[in-house]
Protein backbone atom coordinates (compact mmCIF):
# COMPACT_ATOMS: atom_id res chain seq x y z
CA UNK A 1 0.00 0.00 0.00
CA UNK A 2 1.28 3.42 -0.92
CA UNK A 3 0.47 6.60 0.96
CA UNK A 4 0.52 10.05 -0.57
CA UNK A 5 -0.05 13.10 1.57
CA UNK A 6 -0.50 16.44 -0.11
CA UNK A 7 -2.04 19.46 1.53
CA UNK A 8 -5.16 18.37 3.34
CA UNK A 9 -5.52 15.05 1.53
CA UNK A 10 -4.62 11.41 2.07
CA UNK A 11 -4.38 9.01 -0.85
CA UNK A 12 -3.94 5.27 -0.40
CA UNK A 13 -3.13 3.02 -3.36
CA UNK A 14 -3.53 -0.71 -2.93
CA UNK A 15 -2.19 -3.68 -4.90
CA UNK A 16 -4.37 -6.57 -6.04
CA UNK A 17 -3.58 -8.71 -3.00
CA UNK A 18 -4.22 -5.78 -0.63
CA UNK A 19 -7.57 -5.05 -2.30
CA UNK A 20 -8.48 -8.73 -1.91
CA UNK A 21 -7.56 -8.57 1.79
CA UNK A 22 -9.71 -5.46 2.32
CA UNK A 23 -12.57 -7.04 0.34
CA UNK A 24 -12.44 -10.08 2.65
CA UNK A 25 -12.79 -7.79 5.68
CA UNK A 26 -9.12 -7.78 6.69
CA UNK A 27 -6.93 -4.76 7.40
CA UNK A 28 -3.80 -3.65 5.54
CA UNK A 29 -0.95 -1.90 7.36
CA UNK A 30 2.48 -0.51 6.45
CA UNK A 31 5.33 0.70 8.67
CA UNK A 32 8.05 3.22 7.86
CA UNK A 33 11.00 2.93 10.25
CA UNK A 34 12.88 6.15 10.93
CA UNK A 35 14.88 4.45 13.68
CA UNK A 36 15.03 1.30 15.73
CA UNK A 37 12.66 2.33 18.52
CA UNK A 38 8.87 1.94 18.14
CA UNK A 39 8.47 5.67 18.81
CA UNK A 40 10.41 6.24 15.58
CA UNK A 41 8.00 4.17 13.47
CA UNK A 42 5.30 5.73 11.32
CA UNK A 43 2.37 3.40 10.66
CA UNK A 44 -0.52 3.78 8.26
CA UNK A 45 -3.42 1.38 7.91
CA UNK A 46 -6.68 0.83 6.05
CA UNK A 47 -9.31 -0.94 8.13
CA UNK A 48 -12.78 -2.08 7.04
CA UNK A 49 -15.23 -1.36 9.86
CA UNK A 50 -18.90 -1.97 10.62
CA UNK A 51 -19.21 1.15 12.80
CA UNK A 52 -18.48 3.84 10.15
CA UNK A 53 -20.86 5.16 7.52
CA UNK A 54 -18.28 6.87 5.33
CA UNK A 55 -14.49 6.66 5.06
CA UNK A 56 -12.75 8.57 7.82
CA UNK A 57 -9.20 8.97 9.10
CA UNK A 58 -7.72 9.18 12.58
CA UNK A 59 -4.24 10.30 13.62
CA UNK A 60 -3.03 8.84 16.91
CA UNK A 61 0.63 9.35 17.74
CA UNK A 62 2.65 8.03 14.82
CA UNK A 63 -0.26 6.14 13.26
CA UNK A 64 -2.79 7.12 10.61
CA UNK A 65 -5.76 4.77 10.40
CA UNK A 66 -8.27 5.13 7.59
CA UNK A 67 -11.53 3.36 8.33
CA UNK A 68 -13.83 2.42 5.45
CA UNK A 69 -17.32 0.91 5.74
CA UNK A 70 -16.95 -2.86 5.39
CA UNK A 71 -19.78 -3.15 2.85
CA UNK A 72 -18.34 -0.33 0.71
CA UNK A 73 -14.89 -1.94 0.81
CA UNK A 74 -16.31 -5.29 -0.29
CA UNK A 75 -18.22 -3.76 -3.20
CA UNK A 76 -15.13 -1.82 -4.30
CA UNK A 77 -12.94 -4.92 -4.16
CA UNK A 78 -15.36 -7.02 -6.26
CA UNK A 79 -16.02 -4.48 -9.02
CA UNK A 80 -14.14 -2.41 -11.60
CA UNK A 81 -14.63 0.68 -9.44
CA UNK A 82 -11.22 2.36 -9.24
CA UNK A 83 -11.54 4.33 -6.04
CA UNK A 84 -13.45 5.46 -3.02
CA UNK A 85 -13.49 9.16 -2.19
CA UNK A 86 -14.69 10.92 0.92
CA UNK A 87 -14.27 14.11 2.86
CA UNK A 88 -13.87 14.35 6.62
CA UNK A 89 -15.11 17.69 7.91
CA UNK A 90 -12.57 19.38 10.16
CA UNK A 91 -14.57 22.56 10.76
CA UNK A 92 -16.76 25.00 8.80
CA UNK A 93 -14.01 25.81 6.30
CA UNK A 94 -11.70 22.77 6.25
CA UNK A 95 -12.05 19.21 5.02
CA UNK A 96 -9.64 16.30 4.90
CA UNK A 97 -9.94 14.63 1.49
CA UNK A 98 -9.58 10.83 1.61
CA UNK A 99 -8.92 8.75 -1.52
CA UNK A 100 -8.60 4.97 -1.59
CA UNK A 101 -7.57 3.62 -5.00
CA UNK A 102 -6.53 0.49 -6.82
CA UNK A 103 -2.86 0.79 -7.81
CA UNK A 104 -2.25 0.58 -11.55
CA UNK A 105 0.95 -0.50 -13.23
CA UNK A 106 3.13 2.40 -14.34
CA UNK A 107 2.99 3.45 -17.98
CA UNK A 108 6.76 4.00 -17.90
CA UNK A 109 9.09 1.69 -15.95
CA UNK A 110 10.51 3.22 -12.75
CA UNK A 111 13.69 2.14 -11.03
CA UNK A 112 12.88 0.43 -7.75
CA UNK A 113 9.14 0.12 -8.49
CA UNK A 114 7.58 -3.34 -8.57
CA UNK A 115 4.42 -3.68 -10.69
CA UNK A 116 3.86 -7.45 -10.35
CA UNK A 117 0.84 -7.12 -8.02
CA UNK A 118 -0.71 -4.00 -9.53
CA UNK A 119 -3.83 -3.68 -11.64
CA UNK A 120 -3.42 -3.42 -15.41
CA UNK A 121 -3.40 0.24 -16.41
CA UNK A 122 -6.45 1.03 -18.57
CA UNK A 123 -4.31 3.13 -20.93
CA UNK A 124 -1.27 0.83 -20.90
CA UNK A 125 0.65 -0.58 -23.83
CA UNK A 126 -0.79 -4.08 -23.62
CA UNK A 127 -2.31 -5.18 -26.98
CA UNK A 128 -5.87 -5.21 -25.62
CA UNK A 129 -5.48 -1.54 -24.66
CA UNK A 130 -4.41 -0.36 -28.12
CA UNK A 131 -8.04 0.09 -29.23
CA UNK A 132 -8.72 2.27 -26.17
CA UNK A 133 -5.63 4.38 -26.87
CA UNK A 134 -6.64 4.95 -30.51
CA UNK A 135 -10.00 6.29 -29.32
CA UNK A 136 -8.11 9.07 -27.52
CA UNK A 137 -5.83 10.02 -30.46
Amino acid sequence: MKLRIRGNSLRLRLTKSEVAEIGAGGAVEETVEFGGEPAQHFIYALVPADNVETPTAVLDGGRITVFVPKRQAGNWARTNQIGIEAGKTIDDSRTLRILIEKDFSCLEPRTGEEDADTFRHPFGNEPENQIVLKAFD
